[in-house]
């Protein structure tokens, strides 16, 4: 009988979770989000629980201050730690979860981002992760001297450039440049070394990186998107695909699409796990999720809710908070998405307003779940159902959680749907492999010896 497909998972850290009333909850530090023993505790329950990798979203800016609608005074995400300083100092206090982060290739340079990558997959042990951005928000743009977001044809060439200077970066060294002879005196192999004396549109590198050869060769690189050029784009470059797809036959079509455009880059369908985002409440019973679920709903502070509605329908503050909706509300915004025509997150969320007659208090509490993903109130055992179908019908090679309040949601999962999925054979119930790429079944990346290279003659 051949071997169940095992299922990747990731744990992504939305500073004190994903739902937006998160930080009221009474179990929730409120200042979590700056005290690295709640990051690292969170970590540590993920490797507990057999976690593959942990995830860190970025954006290196407070966002949408200056909009006076959102009522932001009222929100956790206003800080935050950097991120790759935060792996290195994860990745000292866990020995087996991949360790991911973002980094931009539109506010960032690629010797300065290979170079702390490198460093943390050898702090590690070969267990890095680079989520890679090219940056969306105009907040971010003015902290690195833009007026206003760089087009998406700037952005988009850069990050194609910056990728290929950092693996010249991450190939400067063979995995045995250093043999470090104390007898002879020779510390390391010249004959080893790649200098990319790059020079493209957008960068000049000469090199070699200054860092050894890391473990993995290459971090693993995860993307997110469901554009067709972002679908692409992960083609091409991408290792992980963090995806968002409500329902499974949405996540089908998504995953179909994307593993044909893989097979038509001449790579493996295997080579590129895709793995949507699932935020949910996990309860002993049903009811246990619910209240869980309705516990997290009344913290949402009205003001905060009808500020998650502005950036997607527009100011609905002129409406009681507890009438249906008027569909015309709806309609006239001028980028107003025809829901019986597109597939959207959107759409979908304004056919739900129609068909089951939201209230605004009922349209930010489905926002602030995270309306864009899949999301549930579930005992172990459905949850893991999910999963289990999604992996065996094409739809997901894995699951990124995302917990609506941390630690506690990690906690349920860690202790009761990890043990559902290892009963069935589709998680493992130990680490294997001895880096990041290893435990998700992927290669470690081979050196590359860059073609008519002469190091000696060019030093």
């Amino acid at each position: 009988m051949s071997a169940k497909k095992q299922l990747s998972l990731a744990l992504s850290l939305g500073n004190l979770g994903y739902h937006n009333a998160c930080w009221r909850h009474p179990d929730v530090p409120a200042g979590g989000n700056m005290q690295f023993s709640h990051l690292a505790e969170a970590v540590q329950l993920a490797e507990q629980g057999m976690f593959d990798m942990v995830f860190f979203a970025d954006v290196a800016a407070t966002r949408d201050l200056d909009n006076h609608l959102l009522a932001r005074e009222r929100l956790h995400h206003i800080v935050k730690h950097e991120p790759l300083t935060l792996l290195a100092a994860l990745g000292a206090v866990t020995r087996n979860v991949g360790l991911v982060a973002t980094a931009s290739t539109t506010y960032n340079h690629p010797f300065d981002v290979a170079r702390k990558f490198a460093t943390i997959d050898h702090i590690s042990k070969g267990r890095a992760g680079w989520n890679i951005v090219t940056s969306f928000s105009p907040d971010e743009a003015r902290n690195f001297g833009y007026d206003t977001l760089p087009d998406a044809k700037y952005r988009h060439d850069r990050a194609v450039e910056f990728i290929a200077v950092a693996k010249k970066m991450w190939d400067s060294w063979a995995p045995d440049a250093f043999p470090r002879d104390k007898a002879s005196g020779i510390y390391m192999d010249l004959e080893k070394m790649n200098l990319a004396e790059h020079r493209g549109d957008n960068f000049s590198v000469r090199g070699p990186l200054d860092v050894a050869r890391p473990p993995q060769g290459y971090p693993l690189f995860v993307t997110a998107g469901d554009s067709p050029k972002s679908q692409q784009f992960a083609a091409e470059y991408a290792d992980v695909l963090y995806a968002a797809q409500p329902d499974l036959e949405s996540a089908q079509a998504y995953y179909a699409s994307v593993k044909e455009r893989v097979r038509k880059q001449g790579r493996a369908e295997d080579s590129l796990r895709i793995m949507p985002g699932v935020m949910a409440f996990i309860g002993a019973t049903e009811q246990e999720a619910r209240d869980k679920q309705r516990q997290m709903h009344d913290l949402i502070d009205p003001k905060a809710g009808l500020g998650y509605i502005l950036p997607i329908f527009g100011d609905l503050s002129h409406l009681p908070l507890d009438e249906p909706i008027p569909m015309a509300e709806i309609e006239k915004g001028s980028d107003y998405v025809d829901f019986q025509e597109h597939n959207s997150s959107k759409a979908k969320l304004i056919r739900r307003i129609r068909d089951e007659r939201l209230t605004v208090r009922q349209l930010y509490e489905a926002i602030a779940e995270g309306y864009w993903h899949l999301g549930m109130a579930c005992t172990p055992v459905q949850l893991a159902d999910m999963m289990e179908e999604w992996l065996n019908s094409k739809a997901a090679d894995g699951f990124i959680f995302l917990p609506p309040f941390t630690p506690g949601a990690i906690e349920d999962f860690v202790t009761m749907v990890t043990p559902e999925l290892q009963r069935r054979g589709i998680l493992r119930k130990e680490y294997t492999g001895g880096t990041l790429r290893e435990n998700l079944g992927l290669p470690v990346v081979p050196w590359a010896k860059a073609s008519a290279q002469d190091a000696l003659a060019r030093v």
